[in-house]
């Protein structure tokens, strides 16, 4: 269903028009509009997004003349006439009041409303979510404000027997997502909105992309969940060290614990293949530390014991690599599982996120710990699951954080129109220094268990988020 814009209140179909007078009424821009909601409607139906009938109407054979023509309040205007028998009466869509919220909280241009399968099936993969997310896919960089690597969220609302009755719960949505263009009915469809019709229109398709590629992945017991952590004041933005540096130390004392307990898993055997890798690696490189991994017929004991030896050495050496980054990501998802353990965030940390959240403010997580492991920390935090807080992720996987093109990439990812509207903080003086140079304005964390910072380093520095 579709309900577009001519130019300000009132509405064709929901579409937003100037003046109420019948010069205007019969004017060639509100024949436009209704001649495009028709072949909007056309399209649609073949896309399997408005099959049935709204409105009594058949979608793929409606006209401009089958339109009413609504007022800013959802006053009716102008309404079609009647067709003969086997044609029902026509009657004002239930959904007008929705898309007039729309219209009214967001100044949408246009407003579609799709029931297409993969809407519906999308909010059924889990019954009591309350959001769909979804990160790393291309079509991301479709949605208004999105980047490749930023994680699109879009909030489910609770069906009702009639569609106004949704009005409220779309409206409370909107509110308390300010970020989003869309909103999912679970078990019904989607309401999407953008400043024109080609906005809304291309979004539409572009939500529905994601909806099927998620349900796909669900079958295929893939994942499209990354983490990392970034803000700023204006757009997209950047931000670090949430978590004591001693947290990130943690799966230390476990590593022998967690292979021995897990050694013939194949999620295991593949830690210690990359590990082996990377081992022979630094051997050959003559990497300090490093020592030969035995092969399986050595023993399962002494295979750990080399593996430990060298993870050990890794970490103290505070050494970025794949292969640590993956092991501590499982090694945090068994310890999670089992309870074992908590993420633990400093104390000014969720009151912050829940206030840039409700600013519309972006946060996204740039980390060098691994994605699996960012996910799991912040998802099981001992103040709650701050997951929900979070638009998009990265890791080291884009590039070391210590290097200015690291943050380019970034900046060239989130949709930003200068670098400068991304404001990185950070505990580390080497990656303030790489991210100023890439343009980012920088702020640096003062934090118990911090490195020393250089004489006259000329960055501003806070001790707590609530100083931004």
């Amino acid at each position: 269903m579709m309900a577009a814009s001519s130019t300000t209140p009132p509405a064709v179909n929901g579409v937003k028009m100037a003046t109420t007078s019948q010069a205007y009424l019969e004017s060639n821009q509100v024949k436009e509009t209704k001649e495009l909601i028709s072949e909007l409607c056309r399209q649609f139906y073949n896309l399997g997004w408005v099959s049935g009938t709204g409105g009594s109407v058949q979608k793929e054979r409606m006209v401009p003349e089958d339109m009413y023509v609504l007022s800013p309040n959802g006053s009716i205007l102008s309404s079609p006439l009647s067709k003969p028998y086997p044609h029902k009466p026509p009657k004002c869509s239930d959904c007008a009041p929705l898309f007039l919220k729309a219209y009214d909280m967001r100044n949408a241009g246009a407003v579609i409303h799709s029931h297409g399968m993969e809407s519906c099936l999308v909010t059924m993969i889990n019954p009591l979510s309350k959001e769909f997310r979804i990160t790393h896919m291309e079509m991301i960089k479709g949605i208004q404000g999105h980047g490749y690597y930023d994680e699109l969220v879009v909030p489910i609302i609770e069906n009702t027997a009639h569609e106004r009755e949704l009005t409220e719960s779309l409206a409370e949505a909107m509110e308390a997502y300010p970020k989003t263009t869309a909103v999912l009915v679970r078990n019904h469809g989607i309401y999407v909105w953008g400043d024109s019709w080609i906005s809304a229109k291309t979004q539409a398709e572009c939500y529905h992309y994601l909806f099927d590629a998620a349900i796909k992945l669900h079958q295929l017991k893939l994942s499209h969940h990354d983490v990392a952590l970034f803000w700023t004041l204006k757009g997209p933005q950047l931000l670090f060290h949430l978590l004591p540096i001693s947290f990130f130390r943690m799966p230390r004392d476990n590593v022998g614990r967690h292979l021995s307990a897990t050694y013939e898993t194949a999620e295991t055997q593949d830690d210690i293949k990359l590990l082996r890798s990377q081992v022979q690696n630094d051997l050959e490189q003559g990497i300090a530390g490093a020592m030969p991994i035995p092969s399986n017929d050595a023993g399962k004991e002494e295979v750990i014991a080399a593996l430990v030896a060298n993870v050990e050495a890794m970490i103290r050496a505070d050494r970025k690599i794949t292969a640590l980054k993956q092991l501590q990501g499982h090694i945090w998802k068994t310890g999670f599982q089992n309870h074992d353990l908590e993420g633990v965030v400093f104390d000014d940390v969720p009151e912050a996120l829940e206030k840039w959240h409700a600013l519309g403010i972006k946060v996204y997580i740039y980390s060098s710990g691994s994605r699996l492991a960012q996910r799991l920390l912040f998802g099981k935090t001992h103040y709650g699951d701050l997951r929900k807080y979070l638009c998009g992720f990265f890791d080291t996987t884009l590039g070391n954080k210590k290097e200015t093109r690291s943050y380019i990439e970034i900046s060239d990812s989130v949709g930003v129109d200068n670098p400068s509207d991304i404001l990185f903080v950070t505990d580390v003086y080497q990656e303030a220094v790489a991210a100023k140079a890439a343009g980012l304005e920088v702020i640096i964390s003062i934090r118990p268990g911090n490195g020393p910072l250089p004489d006259n380093h000329g960055f501003k520095t806070i001790k707590s988020f609530s100083e931004i």
